[in-house]
């Protein structure tokens, strides 16, 4: 039997025995895992640098090697971020709704885990335990299919996981990696509805809609990030330069990192604004009017207003009002995270109302796009479509519901 059908099988009958398991042996497993990962830090080091050397001789773009990188703080990260979905509320069994009708059945409406999750996501090795943790947590099996470029590194970290299930009641079969990375599998993988309940395809944009246009297996689907932010014309000259470069520099090669500022045409700091980001190694690409007024901003193009560019690049352009920048919003966004700078009340509920995305934000960075600081201690993807989940997706966004049903003997008469 070929490794996808094999591992998809261990999965299945894993999810039976996960679904069954107590919330404290769920986070004892967890535990356990963070030890693990701890204990390990030099073996997953190790292959992650193989992948980067990997990766640097095969021409990976500045913003693709930070996404592959593993350091010893991402390891921190990565190893809090598997306590903290511990010492989350386990939704699992959660009752959400109760009701009885008046024949007398009572009726509840409970949390249940998806079942097994297929997870497909590009470079970074976070995800490879970020989507473990979570899917354990809500009694979900999980086959990750990485990319090549991370696949040493996810090899040492589900091995790592997976000793540190041995330990525990959770079998270890309930994380399993896919190691065949080539398309003609994946394309399989996207079709194995025997055994996947749901695919979760986080990456850039040629992967998501290669699994949504070729996947029978249902997805849930997640978004690339062209964020802008909007400073209005009353915001605040110190709070709107230090938010943009915080969500241009702060890390340019993710998905919540902003790649077009729109500018109130009034606002009186737009100087001092572009100035430091030219200064800060910034690439400007703006309208005619900023590319004739400033000689380091080059003129964008059509497609620039299009981009995310992973990258110290941004595009800039000069708005006359709220309405100007809602409507550039609506033509060029993707419905990830957008943010308006402004001390004008009225704008606020105006863009708030008007701007379709999952996110948005007054007076604050996109970077807080993520679930560690939605406070769902990981994230298995940010969701920009409208079905199931929207936004960072933490423990709930990956359980289904189930009704239970009591009655004293009631039958149906009409």
């Amino acid at each position: 039997m070929n490794e996808l059908l094999e591992k998809a099988e261990r999965l299945k009958t894993a999810s039976q025995t996960l679904a069954m398991l107590s919330t404290k042996e769920k986070n004892a497993a967890l535990e356990q895992i963070a030890k693990a990962i701890d204990r390990e830090r030099a073996f997953i080091l190790q292959e992650n640098e193989k992948d980067m050397a990997q990766g640097r001789e095969q021409g990976l773009s500045p913003a693709l090697l930070d996404r592959l990188q593993l350091t010893n703080e991402r390891l921190d990260q990565i190893i809090d971020g598997v306590r903290q979905v511990a010492s989350l509320p386990d939704p699992v069994g959660e009752i959400i709704a109760e009701w009885t009708r008046p024949n007398g059945l009572r009726i509840q409406t409970v949390r249940v885990p998806l079942g097994v999750i297929g997870m497909v996501y590009e470079a970074r090795p976070n995800v490879t335990v970020d989507a473990a943790s979570l899917c354990l947590k809500t009694g979900n099996a999980v086959l990750l299919r990485g990319s090549t470029s991370a696949l040493h590194s996810n090899k040492a970290l589900v091995r790592v996981m997976k000793e540190a299930l041995r330990t525990t009641t959770v079998p270890e079969t309930a994380i399993e990696l896919l190691e065949d990375t080539s398309r003609e599998t994946a394309q399989r993988m996207f079709r194995l509805n025997n055994y996947l309940d749901v695919l979760i395809p986080r990456g850039g944009a040629g992967l998501i809609r290669s699994v949504v246009e070729n996947a029978t297996v249902p997805v849930l689907e997640t978004g690339v990030g062209n964020c802008h932010i909007f400073v209005d014309e009353s915001a605040e000259r110190q709070m709107a330069i230090e938010i943009v470069l915080n969500a241009k520099l702060q890390r340019p090669s993710v998905c919540n990192a902003v790649e077009t500022v729109l500018i109130h045409e009034r606002w009186p700091y737009a100087a001092d604004l572009l100035e430091t980001l030219h200064a800060r190694g910034v690439e400007l690409r703006g309208d005619q009017r900023l590319a004739s007024a400033y000689p380091f901003i080059s003129e964008a193009t059509e497609d620039d207003w299009y981009t995310e560019y992973l990258a110290p690049i941004l595009a800039v352009k000069l708005v006359a009002d709220v309405d100007e920048a809602i409507g550039h919003i609506r033509r060029y966004g993707t419905k990830h995270s957008e943010a308006i700078i402004t001390e004008n009340e009225v704008n606020v509920r105006r863009f708030f109302q008007a701007v379709d995305a999952a996110v948005l934000y007054h007076n604050a960075s996109t970077r807080f796009t993520d679930g560690e600081q939605f406070g769902y201690g990981a994230e298995i993807g940010i969701s920009t479509q409208k079905l199931h989940a929207r936004g960072p997706m933490g423990l709930v966004a990956i359980t289904t519901t189930k009704s239970l049903v009591y009655g004293t003997g009631q039958i149906r008469t009409v």
